[in-house]
């Protein structure tokens, strides 16, 4: 086809175009990032460029800049100590469609209420029985690797009556909610919730017959206690050659994932582990909980720690390896529930295009 630059014709009818405020399909073309292979036979082949680069944020590092945090900012009621994870080669988030970080709360502060239809989570790194999250009402102990989930839509406001600061790892779905300009936002007035002090959720059995059905996700806390039960009922279980050993984090009301936009797993890498090659539509972020790796990207390697968080782009081989004695545990989240109520979930591995993993086991709130 003619270029613009080369014929006058086309030059003139894509400033007309412009004019009317039209683009053609070839100009769109243009500027998609796509990889493009063609066959033997003249077929052409499209798949997506990764959005976004692997990347790995260090927990030496991150300490200090918190610690920074904390002796800068006096006090979380205007803003919070949240310092997210942003992507070198993104404009915004940690991967396409979520972004993680870090946030900071000293001793005897609230982060005041508030609810959006962004769905959220936090993971507790430095937490205790006196550190909690309140969720529709509800207080949740965040004790050491206890996953608290926010729904998008729920009241939650954080409370750290302890005696030092609290950590955990935040994960939302900001990029996305964002992208549909569906990012919908209220504060109650009062820095606070009432609590409600019923030792747990109502019994999924049982409801008052005046409160209407739910659906969807509700707030639920996963203790670190029950999932370590849960892994301890895998050990014997063979690793997959992809992902090691896998157990989700799941729904009791649904049987689906945590939340409508973010699937919550524990990767269980066994000491010596070396996994294979595989790649997926979806983004994804991992948390290492326990011991150390490294994770191959083609020719590019990321080593990480304990409390390490690295970003895993989308369509990007990558393999993960556990070189030590000890056994390697992360905690990941990805978007794949977005990609697979769309019908846009795929994965590929490095035997075949059409292999797909074991699946994981599965893990419901205890409260």
């Amino acid at each position: 086809m003619a270029t613009a630059e080369a014929d006058p014709r086309m030059r003139d009818l894509e400033a007309r175009m412009a004019a009317a405020n039209l683009r053609g399909q070839w100009q769109i073309d243009a500027n998609r990032p796509q990889n493009i292979r063609k066959g033997a036979n003249g077929q052409v082949f499209i798949e997506p460029s990764p959005a976004g680069i692997p990347h790995v944020w260090r927990w030496q590092d991150m300490q200090k800049i918190l610690q920074n945090a904390l002796e800068a900012m006096t006090d979380s009621y205007t803003a919070r100590r949240a310092l997210m994870f942003t992507n070198p080669k993104l404009q915004r988030g940690t991967t396409q469609n979520l972004v993680a970080g870090m946030q900071a709360v000293k001793a005897g502060e609230i982060c005041w209420a508030h609810r959006h239809t962004i769905n959220a989570l936090r993971f507790s790194i430095q937490g205790g029985e006196k550190v909690f999250t309140v969720v529709d009402g509800r207080p949740l102990p965040m004790e050491p690797y206890d996953l608290i989930l926010t729904p998008g839509w729920s009241w939650h406001d954080h409370h750290n009556e302890s005696g030092r600061e609290a950590i955990w790892m935040d994960a939302l779905d900001v990029p996305f909610t964002v992208g549909m300009n569906l990012n919908f936002y209220e504060e109650p007035g009062d820095i606070a919730q009432e609590q409600n002090k019923q030792e747990s959720l109502p019994s999924l059995l049982y409801r008052p017959a005046h409160q209407k059905e739910t659906s969807g996700a509700q707030p639920y806390r996963y203790p670190w206690k029950e999932t370590l039960k849960a892994l301890k009922a895998l050990e014997n279980e063979p690793a997959d050659p992809y992902h090691g050993r896998l157990l989700e984090y799941v729904n009791p009301l649904t049987g689906g994932p945590a939340l409508p936009t973010i699937k919550c797993q524990i990767q269980v890498l066994p000491a010596g582990f070396t996994g294979r090659l595989h790649r997926s539509t979806a983004s994804s972020i991992a948390f290492a909980v326990q011991g150390e790796g490294r994770t191959m990207f083609g020719d590019k390697e990321i080593t990480w720690g304990k409390h390490d968080t690295v970003a895993i782009p989308n369509w990007t081989w990558h393999r993960h390896i556990n070189p030590g004695r000890e056994t390697a545990i992360l905690f990941t989240l990805s978007d794949s529930p977005i990609l697979t109520t769309l019908g846009f979930y795929r994965e590929e591995t490095e035997d075949s295009a059409e292999a797909m993993p074991r699946p994981a086991a599965k893990l419901t709130a205890a409260e």
